[in-house]
């Protein structure tokens, strides 16, 4: 194990944009298109969304300030109120299906980069390796200290959010009011429609915890992991809303729900036809820096484990800057054979099966940490405040709970059964563990 040089902190924007980088992805970009079809109503479903999301972020606001130095936050926090197993349940799952997530992350880079290099659609071999070099040129920079990675981090926030801003500000002028008729489209109920688009967009706001996730590295954690929280969420959510309403006001339902390419449609109606190439450049940063900030976290995660000793104590190595490379290594051999699978054909089942199981596994840290928020207060002796923190607790966990069931039946129990492949080894974890503790 390498000694660790003196680390410099995440101040309070390059956490924020920890908390935005991660959410917005590549995907945001398509989504008035898949939305278009639910009529208007579409933006109440962003709109309430978005509020469940606020209630999530306020219980991971609350506990950052309860464990200010809780490097690995849903695992910190689900270990602390939930015990080992639960900990264990949430790192595993975690780490497994965030590098499904990436490798999807990384294919959106592919696809986007294809508008200036139209080989990237054609060749699966130059496809793969310009995959392999994003994934391992980020790895790299993730190695070099979390501020260098956190730095990269707020350029690439920056750079993905103005495409989205410009957009959603300066649609507002070309905005056809009847372009929102009929409200409700969908053929069922108001609830019914709200319900799945919300569905739709509650995948938008995962990442919401991550800047929990670096608590070691991050200067006044107990104000800024709250602050960054809520400010990411905030602003996320406005250019969210405020994006989908200028392209839904500017582009009839019935084209829009067509369109490949919604924003760059939008774009090229207001800044003209070129406009689409920085839609398309904003796309393949929001991806790669989407990527960053998520292997980022897929060190941190693995290492507050390992330092408990609920993962392989290989994971809690650092170098001579302090960075858990292992996590990151790990998580670039991984993407790497997702990559390999979506392009191979006889495995692209096996790749969406990744990503199925990989949407459960993403909601159940949610879900502990929220059962867990209510029980840490309690052990801390807290005497204050509990009507609102229950209040808190009963909103998040429903609006999580109801996000699980969005997933589909065949999400929740492939994700269930892969959580409980990690049993044999939190087994033996525990059992060398608890052999250690007798031996001093």
């Amino acid at each position: 194990m390498a000694n660790a040089e003196p680390k410099q902190k995440l101040g309070l924007w390059t956490s924020t944009s920890l908390v935005i980088g991660n959410m917005i992805g590549a995907g945001v970009f398509l989504l008035p298109a898949a939305m278009a079809s639910y009529g208007s109503i579409g933006l109440l479903g962003w709109l309430f969304a978005g509020i469940g999301s606020f209630f999530l972020a306020k219980v991971f606001s609350n506990l950052s300030k309860l464990m200010p130095d809780a490097t690995g936050g849903p695992y910190a926090f689900s270990q602390r109120g939930l015990g080992d197993f639960a900990g264990f349940l949430v790192s595993w799952g975690y780490y497994i299906s965030n590098a499904g997530g990436n490798a999807a992350i990384t294919i959106s880079f592919i696809s986007a980069m294809s508008t200036f290099f139209p080989i990237l659609a054609t060749s699966k071999f130059v496809a793969s390796a310009t995959g392999f070099t994003a994934v391992w040129l980020l790895a790299y920079i993730n190695t070099l200290g979390v501020v260098t990675s956190g730095k990269l981090q707020l350029v690439t926030t920056v750079l993905k959010i103005a495409p989205l801003v410009l957009v959603a500000f300066g649609g507002l002028f070309f905005i056809h009011l009847s372009n929102f008729h009929p409200f409700n489209s969908s053929g069922t109920s108001v609830f019914a429609a709200i319900s799945t688009t919300a569905a739709l967009t509650m995948f938008s706001y995962f990442g919401i915890e991550c800047a929990s996730i670096p608590a070691g590295d991050v200067a006044n954690p107990e104000k800024t992991i709250a602050r960054a929280t809520m400010l990411g969420l905030l602003i996320t959510a406005f250019i969210y809303i405020l994006g989908s309403a200028s392209v839904m006001g500017m582009i009839p339902a019935k084209t829009l729900e067509h369109s490949l390419t919604p924003y760059a449609d939008a774009a090229a109606i207001i800044y003209g036809p070129n406009a689409r190439y920085w839609i398309s450049a904003g796309m393949a940063i929001a991806a790669f820096g989407c990527l960053n900030g998520w292997t980022l976290v897929q060190g941190q995660v693995p290492y507050a484990t390992a330092k408990d000793k609920l993962f392989p104590a290989v994971f809690g190595y650092v170098n001579k800057r302090g960075v858990p490379w292992v996590g990151i290594m790990g998580n670039a051999v991984l993407i790497s054979l997702f990559i390999l699978m979506n392009y191979s054909k006889g495995l692209v089942d096996m790749f969406k099966f990744l990503l199925l199981f990989s949407t459960l596994t993403s909601l159940v840290p949610f879900l502990f940490s929220v059962a867990a928020y209510p029980i840490i207060r309690a052990k801390k002796k807290l005497s204050h405040g509990w009507t609102g923190a229950l209040v808190i607790t009963f909103f998040a966990f429903v609006y999580t709970l109801w996000a699980i069931a969005g997933t589909g039946q065949d999400a929740v129990f492939y994700g269930f059964m892969f959580m409980m492949t990690g049993l044999p080894l939190y087994m033996w974890l525990v059992y060398k563990r608890d052999k250690d503790l007798e031996k001093t």
